[in-house]
């Protein structure tokens, strides 16, 4: 992933991470991952770039919620 991609999502993701509990984690974070790649793309940053990281997103994103 691009420097610019990783950055993005980065803020983007702290941003949204939601300060109520969680009922299912594990939707939350599928969700996050599709919202984060739409916004991303709607930044210009290509779907690709995101989806070659896709993954790594999902635990990104599992990380912060620690």
């Amino acid at each position: 992933m691009s420097k610019r991609g990783s950055e993005f999502l980065y803020h983007w993701i702290s941003d949204h991470l939601p300060d109520a509990p969680m009922v299912d984690p594990v939707l939350m974070v599928i969700e996050m991952a599709v919202d984060a790649k739409r916004a991303a793309e709607a930044q210009g940053i290509p779907g690709q770039e995101i989806d070659e990281e896709i993954g790594q997103i999902y635990q990104f994103i599992m990380r912060d919620l620690r």
